[in-house]
């Protein structure tokens, strides 16, 4: 009964020190995707800033013109 035990305890603490690495990977990963979800809206924002700017103002005007 006492091995049974000691087994369940070996267990139980490998499974919280598993749940505990998963929970920073999932805090981590979090976080990514907030920084992400920023850049992605910035981006969006700078894009669209340039789709407003004619192409006579930003100089760049293609080799046809």
């Amino acid at each position: 009964m006492n091995d049974e035990l000691l087994e369940v305890q070996t267990q139980l603490s490998f499974q919280e020190n598993s749940l505990q690495a998963l929970n920073d990977v999932v805090t981590r990963q979090q976080k990514d995707i907030e920084c992400l979800t920023l850049e992605v809206a910035r981006l969006h924002e700078q894009l669209l800033g340039l789709a407003s700017t004619p192409l006579e103002e930003v100089g760049q005007l293609p080799p046809h013109y």
